[in-house]
């Protein structure tokens, strides 16, 4: 009987019991429509109201998740579903599970995720008082224009909580998050693993909960959300910023060496200062961005990527090594010559505007050889995985 199933309609619960008894009647009525063998799952997270006595009451399976957060809800019922394809959606009444044989429909063209759509941008429809304003019009749209300039995502509203999967995706997703950003992470991922993946307009309407204030918190799920994007991102948190800044202070160095005057303004030793700092700082960002795209990988977070791979065959243990060594000779040959010169002035003062030009190259070029070395140790390490 469980082999029969095709679809699962899961809907997390924490106290829903003034919603969710139409919530299932709506998703018996969207099995029905879409033809398919289906149920209906309800995930509870701990209701002191009616939720479990309803939903059993009107047929549907319940399990019963203690780990608290929304994506720990969805995961534990998703866990539990028997069909090969699943629906998820609140038990709030926002969302019309009549509409279930739409994403069927799409199931049944080849789509891996079928991702609802409330804004306007992708054709859906946001009913008066059924999202706030900052949501509406700053949040989602945000979060969905970053995703897709991110990740390539092809998604118009990424926080949407009606979405249907299939259970293979799901499974080859391996998603982590507990909370809010659980659905963004499902969109993320299914978009870096190549997920075959459509959108639908849908309409949004109010939260039928009177007594029941929404889970959702503006500013606490909005910095899990966009932590999250800056984590599966390294390019674009750690990659980016850090050849910037490197390109900064060469910048920098090319003008304050010879002592150049544009537009008025000497570019002289202080100028050297502040771009070896920025050269220090991207070049760290870089490495760390390696690092972390890497572990990334090697951890399954993010899928296997074949730059990284012809970076670790173009970038190896010996070579990191050589170029540290070579960056770490020539710096010091640079603070050996800054000391001469203090020699030949009776290690007396001297003159700054031409000494510092030989000593903070030095320092800089000695500390970014010391960094290359230990680095070249530490990036080896993570990319055993991916020699040849």
């Amino acid at each position: 009987m469980t082999d029969a199933i095709d679809l699962t309609i899961v809907m997390p619960c924490l106290n829903e019991a003034e919603t969710l008894g139409g919530c299932i009647e709506k998703a018996r009525l969207g099995i029905e429509r879409s033809g398919v063998r289906g149920e209906i799952l309800v995930a509870d997270n701990g209701s002191e109201d009616d939720s479990v006595q309803i939903a059993e009451k009107l047929g549907a399976r319940v399990i019963h998740v203690k780990k608290k957060g929304y994506g720990n809800a969805l995961r534990g019922g998703i866990q539990a579903a028997s069909g090969k394809w699943i629906v998820m959606g609140d038990a709030d009444e926002s969302y019309d599970f009549s509409e279930t044989d739409r994403f069927v429909k799409k199931f049944q063209e080849g789509f891996e995720l079928v991702a609802g759509c409330r804004l306007p941008s992708g054709g859906g429809k946001i009913l008066p008082g059924a999202m706030p304003f900052s949501h509406r019009w700053l949040g989602n749209p945000l979060f969905s224009r970053m995703a897709r300039h991110m990740f390539a995502t092809p998604i118009h509203d990424v926080y949407c909580g009606l979405r249907g999967f299939t259970r293979d995706l799901y499974d080859r997703l391996e998603l982590q998050c507990e909370g809010m950003e659980f659905a963004t992470e499902m969109i993320i991922k299914a978009s870096l693993h190549g997920g075959r993946i459509t959108e639908i307009p849908i309409t949004l309407h109010p939260d039928g909960r009177k007594t029941q204030a929404p889970h959702l918190r503006t500013v606490r799920d909005g910095w899990r959300t966009l932590r999250f994007f800056l984590v599966f991102s390294p390019r674009w948190l750690f990659l980016a910023p850090g050849f910037m800044l490197a390109l900064f202070g060469l910048a920098g160095y090319a003008v304050a060496l010879p002592g150049l005057t544009i537009g008025g303004v000497t570019f002289d030793a202080h100028t050297l200062l502040f771009s070896s700092l920025a050269i220090m700082m991207g070049y760290q960002s870089v490495l760390f961005a390696i690092c972390a795209k890497t572990f990334a990988i090697n951890e399954g977070l993010l899928p296997k990527d074949p730059r990284v791979d012809r970076f670790f065959k173009a970038v190896y243990l010996e070579r990191g090594l050589a170029i540290g060594a070579l960056s770490f000779l020539a710096g010091l040959i640079l603070l050996g010559a800054a000391v001469l010169q203090w020699k030949s002035a009776g290690f007396g003062r001297l003159d700054y505007a031409v000494t510092m030009r030989w000593v903070i190259p030095g320092a800089t070029l000695t500390a970014l050889g010391f960094q290359t070395v230990l680095s070249s140790f530490f990036v080896s390490i993570l990319g055993m995985k991916h020699r040849p």
